[in-house]
């Protein structure tokens, strides 16, 4: 089948009514009616600097957001999808997939450049990908394990790639479309792999001009970008704090325009009461989720029945509109983003443990569970939280009144951030406060940590019909198949073993300057960051 594409706008469901008294709107991007102004340079504020220049090695969106604009990619989720699902081409024109599924083809554009001005060939992509699948002797791939199904990458002739896979993958496709799937130059790879570590030269819509640490990044306008009237802005310039006031006092004070990764309620409504007009809002469901984690070889947390009541006596309803006011939280939630392709309807989701409308019923449930356990009213334990303020303090202080509720007496403990998730690797605890952020909405990528040789089943279940059910979904090419044993997976996890409790999505909250234009918020902060789209209205 040969792909074609299209530009979607799709309305995410579930989009907030902001605060009418503060006046705010949620103002969607511009429409296809506004017509692009030429000229500017966007200043936006980056709260993390990159370790490194190397996506292929970094996992930090302090790489992304400053260092996108250079590169291109192979594929790309579509710009402006707000489900931050859909790929569409970027260096490749157009692709075909094998009956079987087991091969890919892609057709590449041609006469694409790099900036030192040489001609881009499916030799630069295949040594890119083989980078990522295949890395050198001593070199880290952090994306290496999501392509454990490719066989090969191959680069037939100069325009043409293709990828042999050893089974079908019903995310594969989705999967190349990785933000961090930078095409770097194969003879640059060649004489030395590590050289992208400590520089930039792709084929995106803006070249590097410089990083100064501790400061900027700055980079200009293209002028051979290969999609013909791109890039609109002049250029851009990253500055780096780290300090989540002074970055908001940077947007109130119009020194910077947008921070991509996302703001807090309260953040939000003091930059519209100053700003008024001048700001924009735009609202999310995120792809990042805080868990709990609960250590199945330290009793009584082996009891399933435990577990069970744990997230019983969560009110998530009531929660959701009580803790959405004062931290980066919203949506209840399922396995999978609401509002996106393979999201649990909400009719669906309140069968679930933890998910029942009448909180009363459940929480007496809990309590009925615990007595059988033999767990005594009053039972103390632990609970171990990750030292960073938003959204992880109201959070945990919101569960420890829940789970006081059905007679249990915790106790929170805050780690140091940095010495968080060796804790979690080792095992020191009961119950724990466990996250996870995606950079793109998709099963694969989002529930391969709960098999059982995952190393991050920081409970340590063993369970072999989990193990089972993800394969099946990951290779089902029907989507009502997949959807079938996407749900029976999480109704295992969630409500018949209770592998891990899930609280509630991340809700991302991006006020910026009006004068940006033609940028769409997506589920995930790593999206969406070339800014070849991206334009300044004055």
């Amino acid at each position: 089948m040969t792909h074609r594409y299209r530009e979607s706008r799709l309305i995410l469901a579930g989009c907030l009514a902001l605060s009418l008294a503060l006046g705010i709107a949620l103002t969607l991007p511009a429409m296809a009616q506004d017509k692009p102004r030429y000229g500017g340079e966007l200043v936006f504020v980056v709260p993390s600097e990159p370790p490194s220049y190397d996506a292929h090695q970094e996992e930090t969106f302090g790489v992304i957001h400053p260092v996108a604009p250079h590169y291109s990619l192979l594929l790309r989720v579509d710009p402006f999808d707000k489900t931050g699902t859909k790929p569409v081409g970027d260096l490749a024109e157009s692709w075909t997939i094998s009956k079987d599924g087991v091969t890919y083809t892609f057709k590449l554009r041609k006469g694409v450049k790099f900036h030192d001005g040489s001609e881009m060939t499916s030799r630069d992509v295949k040594a890119s990908y083989d980078k990522i699948i295949f890395p050198p002797m001593a070199m880290k791939s952090l994306r290496k394990g999501a392509y454990a199904a490719v066989e090969a990458v191959e680069a037939p002739d100069p325009q043409t790639v293709r990828f042999r896979l050893k089974w079908p993958e019903s995310s594969f496709l989705l999967n190349l479309a990785s933000p961090w799937n930078w095409i770097y130059k194969a003879d640059t790879l060649a004489k030395d792999p590590w050289w992208y570590e400590k520089n930039v030269m792709g084929t995106g819509p803006f070249k590097f001009v410089e990083h100064v640490r501790g400061s900027h990044w700055v980079g200009k306008k293209n002028p051979d970008y290969w999609d013909k009237g791109k890039p609109y802005l002049d250029g851009y310039r990253a500055i780096f704090i780290s300090s989540s006031s002074a970055q908001v006092a940077a947007v109130r004070g119009e020194r910077a325009m947008i921070q991509f990764r996302g703001f807090t309620p309260a953040d939000r409504d003091s930059l519209v009461q100053a700003l008024g007009p001048k700001i924009t809002v735009q609202e999310s469901a995120w792809d990042c989720v805080l868990m709990v984690a609960m250590h199945h070889e330290k009793r009584p947390f082996d009891d399933k029945r435990v577990r069970r009541a744990l997230t019983l006596a969560l009110d998530r309803y009531q929660g959701s509109q009580a803790l959405s006011r004062i931290a980066i939280v919203k949506e209840v939630a399922g396995v999978q983003v609401p509002g996106t392709p393979w999201a649990t309807p909400p009719d669906e989701l309140a069968k679930l443990a933890g998910y029942w409308r009448d909180i009363n019923a459940s929480r007496a449930e809990a309590r009925r569970l615990l007595k059988e356990a033999g767990v005594p009213e009053g039972f103390a334990f632990t609970f171990k939280n990750r030292g960073i303020p938003q959204p992880y303090e109201p959070l945990g202080i919101w569960m420890i009144d829940q789970w006081r509720q059905i007679g249990l007496n915790v106790k929170q403990e805050i780690i140091e951030a940095s010495a968080y998730h060796p804790m979690l690797k080792r095992g020191d605890f009961e119950v724990a406060m466990d996250f996870q952020c995606g950079f793109i909405v998709e099963p694969d990528l989002d529930l391969g940590r709960f098999l059982t040789n995952s190393d991050a089943n920081y409970g340590k279940h063993k369970d072999t019909v989990i193990d089972d059910l993800y394969v099946r979904q990951a290779r089902a090419i029907e989507p009502e198949e997949r959807r079938k044993h996407l749900r029976a997976l999480e109704k295992r996890l969630l409500d018949e073993e209770v592998h891990v409790l899930y609280t509630l999505q991340w809700h991302r909250i991006i006020p910026h300057s009006s004068k940006v234009k033609g940028w769409t918020i997506t589920p995930s902060h790593y999206l969406n960051n070339q800014l070849d789209t991206v334009w300044l209205s004055q």
